[in-house]
């Protein structure tokens, strides 16, 4: 099932999200740059989470970040009902209520909001901040006339992008490894300088490549 998931993730990418992204960089700039199109698809292929964790951060940092977000985003998509959102993620409802408490999260002040909703946010959110990478290289008023485009783009790309529901447990494991995998590949996979600049100790990060089965 997880195999076919992650197929359909890959043909939605490459079938329908591509071709959305080349149209409006062609509207946008009049010329289409495969490189940040690839950037984007990439930085995409998470919409099981719908939770956008900023690259630059420590690991721990990261981790609490995706902590954060991933529960509101569920308690938002869930109306704030606890033990409805526990028996979901597996986990108690203590776990919820430490979570809340740790990062003060004003439940009664959370919006709630559909699936697609979250999806759009998040999505807009990953294309906003991969085009960030770019702003030496494209003409202000090109990129102001992209970001523009972003609110009928996001929306046209969730319709798309498969949905899952994960446990709390699963959803910890797809971030860590998802968050790593990008952290290799921006320093070609060189593990030492990779753990320095998360700020863990090398050892943590090989045995975290092995249990989460990354490629290095």
């Amino acid at each position: 099932m997880e195999k076919k998931s992650k197929q359909n993730l890959e043909e939605a990418l490459k079938e329908k999200v591509s071709p959305l992204l080349e149209e409006s960089m062609e509207k946008s700039w009049g010329i289409v740059i495969p490189k940040i199109q690839s950037d984007i698809t990439d930085n995409l292929k998470n919409p099981s989470l719908n939770v956008y964790v900023p690259q630059h951060l420590t690991f721990n940092a990261a981790k609490k970040h995706f902590k954060n977000e991933f529960i509101k985003k569920e308690l938002r998509l869930h109306w704030g009902n606890i033990s409805h959102l526990a028996k979901l993620l597996g986990v108690n409802r203590r776990s919820i209520h430490r979570t809340i408490k740790e990062f003060s999260i004003p439940v009664r002040e959370l919006t709630p909001k559909s699936e697609e909703e979250l999806q759009q946010d998040t999505i807009g959110e990953t294309i906003r901040t991969t085009l960030e990478q770019y702003k030496e290289v494209i003409q202000p008023q090109k990129m102001e006339k992209m970001y523009q485009e972003l609110p009928n783009l996001t929306k046209s790309i969730a319709r798309y992008l498969p949905l899952e529901e994960l446990t709390w447990k699963e959803a910890e494991r797809e971030f860590e490894r998802q968050f790593l995998v990008q952290a290799l590949r921006e320093r070609q996979g060189n593990v030492p300088k990779t753990a320095q600049e998360l700020k863990i100790r090398p050892e943590t990060l090989y045995r975290k490549i092995k249990k989460l089965e990354i490629k290095v």
